[in-house]
């Protein structure tokens, strides 16, 4: 006698979308790329948005920014207004407007450029997946609503996940990062030492306007905790952790006129 399929866990997902097209795109692609994601709700609007997600309570959001009756911002603003703290993963859908896109990754929050690409659509599941198995902090939501509502350009935190959960920061406590293949290990002020999965290159486009410069290939650091720098040896920084780091060859022209405007 065979035994019962188990049943596979299904992620439960609403499109917040007002273009009927896409919605339908993105069921299309959800289903053939991601057929444990079960969309148990559509809307077009901020209005119907929010009455989707009080009624459904779903795993994840999928969420267009430009809404007809105003953002997709907006359906997360009032939800938390009327119910609190929002419990769903959310994933937002986009054309190019880079300043969301700066706030998206200082929030380490999805996002999906339109078109929408399968293979960075099974990027996002993927990641959407790893974070829901392993915390339910949603912190960085908070983060990303509050950096819009004040129309903040100067990012003062940044949010890091983890293999652990999503953890909030502080940039002015960010002494160094340091590569390591496609990952960046994090050294903060009285933290031990944090690795996340994304390269050095993307943290140095988004740490570099905060005072931060990359020395060499493997080391980006905060100016702020430069302790000194020493000419003899190739070069090298001392950092405040008291961390010996090489100079690039390349790099030493800029830093020298760096530390003349320090």
């Amino acid at each position: 006698m065979s035994c019962p399929r188990k049943l596979r866990k299904m992620t439960t997902a609403i499109l917040i979308d007002d273009d009927a097209n896409l919605r339908a795109g993105m069921r299309q692609m959800l289903s053939r790329y991601a057929p444990d994601i079960s969309i148990i709700g559509e809307a077009d609007s901020v209005k119907t948005g929010v009455q989707a997600v009080q009624q459904l309570k779903p795993n994840v959001l999928f969420l267009d920014i430009q809404l007809t009756d105003g953002t997709g911002f907006d359906v997360l603003e009032k939800f938390q207004t009327i119910n609190g703290k929002i419990t769903s993963q959310v994933v937002f859908i986009t054309a190019h407007e880079q300043y969301a896109i700066k706030a998206f990754r200082f929030s380490a929050l999805d996002f999906l450029l339109k078109p929408v690409d399968p293979e960075e659509l099974q990027k996002v599941i993927l990641k959407i997946k790893e974070v829901m198995s392993k915390s339910d902090n949603y912190a960085h939501i908070d983060l990303l609503l509050e950096n819009i509502r004040r129309k903040v350009d100067n990012f003062k935190r940044i949010a890091l996940s983890t293999s652990d959960g999503i953890h909030l920061f502080e940039i002015s406590d960010i002494i160094r990062c340091e590569s390591e293949d496609n990952y960046t290990k994090f050294y903060i002020k009285n933290n031990k030492p944090i690795l996340i999965s994304k390269t050095l290159k993307e943290y140095e486009e988004l740490l570099t306007e905060h005072g931060f410069e990359r020395i060499h290939q493997s080391h980006l650091i905060n100016l702020a905790y430069l302790k000194s720098y020493i000419k003899k040896d190739g070069g090298y920084v001392v950092m405040a952790d008291n961390r010996n780091l090489p100079i690039s060859q390349r790099k030493k022209e800029r830093l020298q006129e760096l530390l003349k405007m320090m």
